[in-house]
C-alpha cells in the first residue's frame, strides 16, 4: 500500500526553484530515504509533504489522502531545526506533546523506549546532542503516528550516538511506522533505508534500492596491494577475472568482476608473492551519485 504519493511537485522561493518536478512513492512499512547534498531541496519537498508549506505545484497525497487535523493525527515530524524551552523537563515535553492528541501513545513507556527514562527529570538545556535527538524522536512518536518524517536527524551526532539513533530507527520500523528519512549521509542511507530518491538541484535523479542504485554502475572492483617482491604483469592479466593491472609507486591496483580477490590472491600465491596492506574496493552510493549528477554529496 502506497502511504505517500508524491507527484510533480513545484516550490519556489522568489527567484529561486527548490524544488522541481520532484516525485517519488513511499510504501507502508518501509524506510524510504531522501538523499542529496545541503541545498538540494530535501526539506522543503517533506515540508510539503508534512502539510508544512504548500506547493506551487503538483501533488501531495499522505495516507489516501488525509488532511489538517486529521493528517497531524497520523503522522509525526521531526524537523531538521527544532528547540524546546531551556527549563522544560523530558517529562514535561512528552507530556505537553501527547496531550495534543487523542490516542497518544503512553509517554513513560516511550520514554523508556529511546533510552531517556534516566533523564526524565532533566532540563533540555542539560541533554547531549544525542539526547536531544532521542526526545525529539519520541515527540514525533507520541501521537502514534502512521508515518513519521525525519529530516537530518543525525546531523552534529558524535559516531556513537549516530549508530545509537539508527538503532532507534529501525525498532519504528519493526513497530509497523514508516518512516520517511531525510539524510546527506550516505552511510546512513546505505544501512537504514529500503529505497532512497536521489535528489540534486531540486530535481529527483534516481529512486532505487541502494544497491540497485549502485549496480547501475560498472561492477568492476579494484584489488589494491604492496607486492612483497617484483613480478610479470602477466600473472595476474592472463586471470579471465582481471581487466587490467596498473603500478601505482610500490603499490599494484588490479580491476576486474567476478571472484577477483580470491583469483588474484592464488595467482600471486603460485608465484610466490606476499599482497601487503591488501585492500577491495566495490562501487558505493557515493560512486553512484557521481556517475548520476557529475558531483559528489559534499559538493
Amino acid at each position: 500500500m502506497r502511504v505517500i504519493e508524491v507527484g510533480n511537485l513545484r516550490k519556489r522561493y522568489r527567484d529561486r526553484l527548490a524544488v522541481d518536478d520532484v516525485s517519488f512513492t513511499v510504501e507502508e512499512g518501509e524506510i524510504f530515504g531522501v538523499l542529496g547534498p545541503n541545498g538540494a531541496g530535501k526539506t522543503t519537498t517533506v515540508e510539503c509533504v508534512a502539510g508544512l508549506r504548500v506547493p506551487d505545484a503538483g501533488t501531495v497525497k499522505v495516507l489516501g489522502g488525509l488532511s489538517g487535523a486529521e493528517l497531524r493525527e497520523k503522522l509525526g515530524v521531526q524537523l531538521q531545526s527544532s528547540a524546546m524551552p531551556a527549563k522544560i523537563k523530558v517529562w514535561e515535553a512528552l507530556d505537553l506533546y501527547a496531550s495534543f492528541y487523542r490516542m497518544p501513545a503512553n509517554w513513560i513507556t516511550l520514554m523508556e523506549r529511546v533510552g531517556l527514562a534516566d533523564k526524565r527529570d532533566t532540563p533540555y538545556a542539560k541533554l547531549s546532542g544525542g539526547q536531544k535527538q532521542r526526545l525529539s524522536i519520541a515527540l514525533a512518536l507520541v501521537g502514534n503516528p502512521r508515518v513519521v518524517i525525519l529530516d537530518e536527524l543525525t546531523t552534529g551526532l558524535d559516531p556513537q550516538a549516530r549508530r545509537d539513533t539508527w538503532e532507534l530507527i529501525e525498532r519504528i520500523r519493526e513497530d509497523g511506522v514508516t518512516v520517511l528519512l531525510v539524510t546527506h549521509f550516505m552511510e546512513e542511507a546505505e544501512r537504514l533505508c529500503d529505497r532512497i530518491a536521489l535528489i540534486d538541484s531540486g530535481r529527483v535523479v534516481a529512486v532505487d534500492s541502494p544497491a540497485g542504485l549502485v549496480a547501475r554502475l560498472d561492477r568492476s572492483q579494484r584489488v589494491r596491494f604492496r607486492p612483497s617482491r617484483p613480478f610479470d604483469d602477466a600473472v595476474l592479466t592472463a586471470l579471465a577475472e582481471v581487466d587490467g593491472v596498473r603500478h601505482d609507486g610500490d603499490r599494484v591496483e588490479v580491476t576486474g568482476s567476478g571472484d577477483l580477490l580470491l583469483a588474484v590472491t592464488t595467482a600471486l600465491a603460485s608465484a610466490g608473492v606476499v599482497p601487503a596492506d591488501l585492500r577491495v574496493e566495490q562501487a558505493t552510493l557515493d560512486d553512484a551519485f557521481l556517475a548520476l549528477t557529475g558531483k559528489k554529496i559534499s559538493e
